[in-house]
């Protein structure tokens, strides 16, 4: 396929100049159909973003607190925090900035056919495995279709899912039903290709406007194929570091790589993981004597005393980073009268305010913020006790129901805004036990808790969240909630990259959110963390990926 301009940008330049779309989003659109980011913020009249921090220096350790997880498998991970740690050794194809603009990795360049149902990846032919062997198209082709194997349990099958798979009944019965199971398969035998040794290709069922997003999933880290997608001490990569220590529960060790990496290398020379458990106040005290040159993510709580460190800096960005009340459909809830009772019964403005100080906006019960470009105004669904409690009778219980909702301790800002919304549902007759359990036993089992209260990230696209957390069969879908006219939907709106015709059906199925969906979704919220002030070449992930090969130390 020649590599040239995509119809689709020159049709986006015209609406860029008639005021039909904003430079942001031309941006985003330029840069995933191919133009370079350079070319694409030019032609969006934007400045490319600096960062004037001076001259990187070389060498230095950062000392990073957070969680220290289970990173030995990194295709099924569930938590950020394991792929902050696996990123520093393995690369993704793809790179989705802080400016939410996505940019060559692995791949040096990518095009899209006309119909976008076509992508032809163009790697780089200057990467290396660390142990000495070329990066080629068939460990590219390993990864996706490892990725995209139910076997496998990730949760990209959910967000590939419309474009790459299709359903089929497997011989396995299901002994609650006595159906059979399904699972799925690749909808083609060519679906992913090898075209030659750094070019492949992959071709869709159906049209998919964000596969480079899509190759940024976290869980999508590209692995050497002789390792069998497992991970740890001494593993393959072909990232700047090398992990060199690990013990779950307190630190890893990477240590960055001395010369040959494709990208550079890093400027600092060691990376510390340090676990300081799920206390705040540990976490302030370790940044406060400088244990630690650095916070992943920040605490609503010890925010004030955090901004008052003369050595620190608190950084923050807007986000679609959120948690859901959700809900298994099984009684009460199976009757969706009662989960739009505990919708009506919540006011999400006084849930930020009392959870998170007020830092974002109220979340709107259908998962698509307003952060997200195809975000759709269909009205906010205010608090309505009355309405709850009509629900609840008409669904046959008049007298209320009880319930219980399991959820962490930490981060904090979780806990309250579960007890926020416990008392708010308590006036609707919606009597709810809070059940506390620390993060190492809830993540383990989230997809099978009846009524849970999980975190989600930011995505750039609304339209991934919703593949990823309410797709029929998806990993992710935690409520295992389905829907077929959702579904069908969110496959057609995955195809459009003009966001006005995205945002025509994400407004439907937002719709079908609030009258059918199965999570009460109180916030959007800002993110923050700590560094010291000697870090420098930091800005915030929305997502809070961290690539420790890009800071360095000034002090």
């Amino acid at each position: 396929m020649k590599h040239e301009r995509h119809p689709i940008i020159e049709a986006a330049g015209r609406e860029l100049a008639e005021g039909k779309l904003d430079r942001r989003e031309f941006l985003r659109i330029a840069t995933l159909l191919g133009l370079a980011a350079g070319s694409a913020y030019s032609l969006a009249g934007l400045p490319m973003p600096a960062l004037a921090q001076g001259t990187p220096k070389k060498g230095g350790t950062l000392r990073l607190g957070m969680r220290v997880q289970d990173l030995s498998s990194p295709h099924t991970y569930s938590w950020i925090e394991g792929a902050n740690g696996a990123r520093q050794v393995l690369d993704y194809l793809t790179y989705t900035g802080v400016d939410n603009v996505t940019r060559p990795n692995l791949v040096e360049k990518w095009d899209a056919s006309p119909d976008l149902k076509t992508w032809t990846l163009h790697l780089r032919k200057d990467v290396k495995w660390r142990k000495g062997r070329q990066f080629t198209a068939e460990d590219a082709v390993w990864n996706l279709n490892r990725l995209l194997d139910a076997k496998t349990g990730s949760s990209t099958v959910g967000l590939l899912k419309g474009f790459l798979l299709q359903e089929f009944e497997t011989d396995e019965v299901d002994p609650k039903t006595n159906a059979k199971k399904k699972s799925t398969r690749l909808w083609d035998a060519s679906a992913i290709q090898k075209v030659d040794d750094f070019t492949v290709r992959v071709n869709g069922k159906s049209a998919y406007l964000a596969l480079p997003e899509a190759l940024f999933h976290y869980p999508a880290l590209i692995m050497d194929p002789a390792e069998n997608g497992k991970f740890g001490v001494g593993s393959n990569g072909t990232g700047a570091f090398d992990l060199v220590e690990h013990e779950v529960g307190k630190r890893s060790v990477f240590m960055a790589v001395k010369s040959g990496h494709w990208g550079g290398g890093a400027h600092i020379d060691r990376l510390e993981v340090i676990d300081l458990g799920e206390d705040p106040a540990a976490q302030v005290a370790a940044l406060a004597s400088r244990q630690v040159d650095m916070i992943y993510q920040g605490s609503v709580a010890t925010l004030p005393a955090v901004e008052r460190l003369p050595h620190v800096d608190v950084n923050t960005v807007d986000t679609a980073y959120t948690a859901v009340a959700r809900v298994h459909p099984i009684k009460p809830f199976d009757d969706k009268r009662v989960r739009q009772a505990l919708r009506y019964a919540t006011d999400t403005r006084a849930v930020l305010k009392a959870a998170h100080r007020g830092l974002g906006k109220p979340g709107e019960h259908h998962h698509v913020s307003p952060a997200h470009p195809e975000y759709a105004n269909i009205g906010f669904l205010e608090r309505d006790v009355a309405k709850a409690k009509a629900l609840l009778k008409e669904a046959g219980y008049p007298d209320g129901i009880d319930s219980e909702i399991t959820c962490r301790p930490a981060p904090d800002w979780e806990k309250l805004a579960v007890e926020t919304m416990v008392e708010q549902w308590k006036e609707a007759g919606i009597r709810v036990k809070i059940n506390l359990v620390p993060s190492q036993q809830y993540w383990p089992n989230w997809t099978k808790l009846p009524f849970g209260f999980t975190t989600w990230a930011h995505r750039p696209l609304g339209v991934m969240v919703l593949g990823l957390a309410y797709r029929s069969g998806a990993a992710w879908n935690e409520s295992n909630w389905s829907n077929a006219e959702f579904d069908k939907l969110l496959t057609e709106a995955e195809g459009y990259l003009d966001v006005e015709k995205r945002r025509s059906v994400v407004a439907k199925l937002e719709q079908i959110m609030l009258d059918e969906g199965p999570a009460v979704i109180p916030v959007w919220r800002a993110v923050f963390n700590f560094t010291d002030k000697k870090i420098k070449g930091y800005r915030i992930h929305p997502s809070i990926y961290i690539e420790a090969k890009d800071v360095w130390i000034d002090g």
